[in-house]
């Protein structure tokens, strides 16, 4: 009995061994930045004060009275509600079709995937002439079928649309690579049963294929969640937020504070706040859906 504890407790000891080191850089990197934002949400550090001040959940309170935070809010909720959802529909559409292509699988795998591969500032730029009034493609296409020119970037209404498009291009293709191995574990036998039964293809994609499914979109929507949230590198070439605040987002709007406004106080609780959005979204998402999945 002593020789089977001994046994247990080296082999804990060596397992802990082996998780140490990246305990510590999860520490170092994830755990203190974060106690250290939080801390500092309760203080006042902005350019008029030259030590910290602290002033406990002011900053907080101070928030429900600020604007700008309540419509960068607005424009990331719809963010997120016009990019999750369809790129989500969208990547198993393309992983379908490219896990059944007969011809040239390779090519339509790579043409999915390529705008992934392609960094955040490239898209942002490739996507910047494309909605250049006048001179930018779009522009000479709706041209050429003689449509009004329309500033897309440069219109409160329709700079968020263009923004959700341009994510949607861009992320599509990265989901389908979960969506695609995700197809290729389910067994062969269950869609040779459902043909053998005349069982139709709304039927087999709605009762076999998207419920086996579920745990590749339990990840792909929390990842799809957070991503919709981070997304800044395109707002500075693009458009700043603008214009009047229209295509801002939380993040964005973090980094405005901080590093524009130096405002370390606000632009901590502004983190709090996203890292606080981001936990509930992570929750909500593991609590409700974790009950409709099938891991077997």
């Amino acid at each position: 009995m002593g020789v089977t504890k001994l046994n247990l407790w080296k082999t804990n000891v060596f397992a802990w061994l082996l998780l140490l080191p990246s305990l510590i850089f999860l520490f170092l990197f994830t755990f203190y930045p974060i106690a250290k934002t939080i801390r500092l949400s309760l203080y006042q550090a902005d350019l008029a004060t030259q030590v910290p001040l602290f002033i406990g959940l002011d900053n907080y309170s101070n928030l429900l009275d600020d604007e700008i935070f309540w419509k960068v809010m607005y424009n990331n909720f719809w963010f997120a509600l016009g990019t999750v959802p369809t790129s989500i529909s969208l990547a198993i559409l393309m992983a379908i079709f490219a896990n059944k292509a007969l011809r040239g699988t390779g090519l339509v795998r790579t043409a999915f995937f390529y705008p992934t591969m392609i960094p955040m500032i490239a898209v942002a730029n490739i996507w910047l002439f494309i909605y250049t009034p006048q001179y930018g493609l779009l522009s000479r296409v709706m041209k050429s079928f003689s449509a009004g020119d329309i500033n897309w970037l440069g219109s409160p209404q329709m700079v968020m649309w263009a923004m959700v498009f341009m994510v949607i291009w861009k992320e599509a293709g990265y989901f389908m690579i979960f969506y695609l191995a995700g197809l290729q574990n389910i067994s062969p036998d269950l869609y040779e049963s459902a043909h053998v039964d005349g069982v139709g293809r709304w039927t087999v994609f709605r009762k076999i294929t998207f419920p086996l499914l579920m745990p590749t979109t339990l990840f792909v929507t929390i990842v799809a969640l957070t991503n919709s949230f981070k997304l800044v590198d395109h707002l500075m070439i693009m458009t700043k937020g603008g214009p009047n605040n229209a295509s801002n987002l939380l993040l964005y709007y973090i980094y405005e504070t901080a590093f524009s406004f130096w405002d370390q106080g606000v632009a901590s609780t502004l983190t709090v706040v996203m890292i606080a959005v981001l936990l509930l979204f992570a929750a909500l998402n593991f609590f409700g859906l974790d009950k409709k999945i099938h891991y077997h």
